[in-house]
């Protein structure tokens, strides 16, 4: 780490560590959820334990569905809420990592490992937590192509090296494999006093990224398709610090991507998508993102992009993809689902 990553990554360390006892300590509402959990995630989240829950700080709930037996990796777990859900879903045979830096938080985690076993009625215990830097995974021993999901709650926001930690991602995830986070993202660029601000920081404000940034990033990483599942604005809900940022405005977006080659626009080869049911979570309807909602058994026209996403990931087998990439329409025609926040951070496609 260079001087200002040490800086940062101190400032961070000291803020959940230390400042922030509770989310009751937050002095803003952007590390506080703003996305309605499904009935059966608000179900296991109420067997987490309280100590747990106290100390929560997400702005979502990034927990995707079909993920039984699958190996997860939470980053930036804290004290392991959304961590302990995930043991839940992926069952006894399925296996979640937690990672995180800060020492008080993990302590909180490691307390209850044994408490969610027994609660989720587990011979063994499915989870482990890991003191470390989520840039730098290769030092946990997390081998290349080993994970299902990565998934992260409000926190990619506080690295101070993104580049690094996105690599790192795309690196451990196995062929098909899915990045599902919500984090804060940013209208504009933050100028850089406000980055180096420690509450700011501390308050997943500081450190968010610029929309375009953000995909820029991901496309120089060789990701060229993110999909938006759901994006709302962020109300700070405090004048002082509402003053300091000026005309910045924040987002809470819940954001997947896949590994998996794709193209940088959405192509048209005349595909058709069938979703046939078999998702536990999903009887009736499979949600990809914010405008590809799937009806059981009702066809819809899909982009080369989409179809590559439904057809390599763990999803191939709920659905059926008519048609291959050997004749080309041209561009797909993407329209835009209607949204409120024109900032909302848009993938390649649709």
């Amino acid at each position: 780490m260079n001087s200002y990553e040490k800086q940062t990554t101190a400032d961070i360390q000291k803020y959940y560590g230390e400042v922030l006892q509770s989310n009751n300590d937050l002095k803003t509402s952007a590390c506080c959820s703003v996305e309605t959990m499904p009935k059966y995630i608000r179900d296991i989240a109420s067997q987490v334990h309280p100590e747990v829950t106290s100390r929560f700080y997400g702005c979502g709930s990034p927990i995707p569905t079909a993920i039984e037996g699958k190996a997860i990796l939470d980053l930036g777990c804290g004290t392991g809420r959304d961590t302990f859900i995930f043991a839940k879903l992926v069952g006894e045979e399925g296996r979640v990592i937690g990672v995180d830096m800060t020492p008080e938080q993990l302590t909180v985690a490691n307390e209850h490992v044994d408490y969610h076993r027994e609660q989720f009625g587990y011979a063994e215990s499915n989870t482990t937590f890991h003191k470390g830097y989520i840039e730098d995974l290769r030092s946990l021993y997390i081998e290349d192509n080993s994970i299902d999901i990565v998934s992260s709650n409000c926190v990619l926001n506080l690295s101070a090296d993104k580049r690094r930690v996105f690599s790192e991602i795309f690196r451990v995830l196995k062929p098909g494999g899915e990045l599902y986070f919500s984090d804060v993202f940013a209208s504009r660029r933050i100028p850089e006093e406000l980055q180096n601000d420690p509450v700011l920081r501390g308050e997943c404000l500081g450190g968010a990224l610029y929309v375009e940034d953000f995909r820029r990033l991901l496309a120089d990483l060789g990701c060229n398709d993110h999909r938006v599942v759901s994006n709302a604005r962020i109300d700070i809900n405090n004048a002082d610090i509402e003053e300091k940022l000026g005309d910045v405005e924040f987002f809470s977006t819940t954001i997947r991507a896949f590994k998996i080659d794709v193209e940088d626009r959405c192509e048209d080869y005349g595909q058709v998508a069938w979703y046939r049911g078999g998702i536990a979570e999903s009887p009736q309807q499979f949600v990809l993102d914010d405008h590809h909602v799937f009806e059981k058994d009702r066809p819809m026209l899909v982009c080369s992009n989409t179809a590559r996403m439904l057809a390599q990931s763990r999803f191939g087998q709920f659905f059926e993809i008519q048609g291959d990439e050997s004749k080309h329409f041209g561009l797909f025609d993407c329209s835009s689902p209607t949204v409120t926040d024109s900032e909302a951070p848009s993938g390649a496609c649709c």
